[in-house]
Parts: C-alpha cells; structure tokens; sequence
C-alpha cells in the first residue's frame, strides 16, 4: 500500500479565501455537507466568502478558532474536485482535506505505486497545479508506522503564535533557569510584554490539549 500527499492549487470556495489569510481549514465531507474546523487569525472574511458560497447551517466560535456545518456540500458547487478521479485508479482519500495558503492538502492511499502515477498524470493533464509533498509505501500496519502523522497531531498556530514560540525557545524561555523573559522577547518583536504572553498562552494551550491524550 502506497500513500501519497498532494498539495493542490485552485479556486474552490475553501482554497481561495486561505490564499492571503493567515487561516486553516480542515474539512470532513458528509456527501450532503460538510464538517469544517477553522483555526487562524483572520477567520471572519473567511466565514463570511464561506457563507456566500456554500452556506452556513450553524458554527461554534473561540477565540482564532470556528467548528462549522455548512449548508451544502462544495462537491455540489464545483466540477473539478479530485474525489471524481480517484475511483479510477483505486485509490482512496484520507479526511480531513486540507486547505491552507491557497491550496488544498490531499492525502491519498493506493494498492499499487503506479496508481497514484497515472492519478497524477491525469490530474495535472486536465489542468490542476499540483505539488507532491511526499510519497511512502506502507508495509505494515503496526503502530511504528502509523497512517496517523506528527502533522495531524500538532494543531495548527497562527502565524504569530509560531513566531514568538520560536523565540523563546531559541532563547531558553523554557529552560530551567529561564535565560529570558517575556519583557526580552517583547523588545526583540516590537510588542507588549502581554501581547506576547497571550501569544505563547494560546500556543501551549493548543499543543497540550492536542497532544495529552497521546500520553497514555
């Protein structure tokens, strides 16, 4: 068994709005709707191009952060989307697709190599821009490899949360002793002292609450 991710660039209801959006989307498709997870700083225009589009059934706010139903499957407003391809070459997509900085994240399984080959060649031939972002075999199904990856673990942070997370590791805030302080990594960004402690409260806070359940 072979799995492959392609990011896929195009101009669905769900692309589009990430391309200039510090924004993620993950979507779990329902054939009649869809299940999205929004997670980023600049959410509302997005909501906003997303109920335009597609509609919206009901949606849970927080924070940078929006669990939406919406009122209609994207499938039924695009004729291009890949699910139709894959039938073809017996593969298969794995949920949640992906879409972040203008482009759609597939991850796909296949029995045999040489199927996501020719699904490649017929998608890039019917004009999707399409990057391969790794490609494995599966040999097993242990729990050394398994299909679930670091990348569907860790939450995704925004922009900023990344950056001043970054920093304070780089400079030792996490170490003990501490090697700096909030009031340091402020100056060094240009921010207030709280504005950069919100930041890496909102960045833990997300990691933990991904990753503790994995500890047992």
């Amino acid at each position: 068994m072979y799995e492959a991710t392609f990011s896929i660039t195009d101009s669905s209801a769900y692309t589009g709005p990430t391309g200039d959006a510090d924004c993620r989307i993950e979507l779990w498709c329902n054939d009649h709707t869809d299940l999205l997870y929004i997670s980023g700083t600049e959410i509302e225009p997005l909501l906003a191009q997303i109920r335009s589009d597609i509609g919206i059934e009901t949606e849970l706010r927080r924070d940078e952060e929006a669990v939406v139903i919406t009122s209609s499957c994207l499938k039924e407003h695009e004729v291009t989307h890949i699910e139709r391809y894959l039938q073809a070459y017996n593969c298969l997509l794995l949920p949640p697709l992906r879409y972040e900085n203008g482009a759609k994240q597939c991850r796909i399984l296949a029995l045999e190599s040489a199927n996501l080959t020719d699904l490649y060649a017929e998608l890039v031939a019917d004009g999707f821009e399409i990057d391969v972002r790794a490609k494995r075999e599966i040999s097993t199904p242990v729990q050394s490899t398994p299909l679930l990856t670091l990348d569907d673990v860790l939450p995704e942070l925004t922009e900023r949360q990344r950056d001043v997370l970054t920093l304070a590791v780089e400079w030792g805030y996490y170490d003990l002793p501490r090697e700096t302080t909030t009031a340091d990594l402020a100056d060094e960004i240009g921010v207030s002292r709280r504005t950069v402690e919100d930041h890496l409260r909102r960045a833990e806070r997300k990691l933990l609450t991904s990753l503790v359940s994995y500890l047992y």
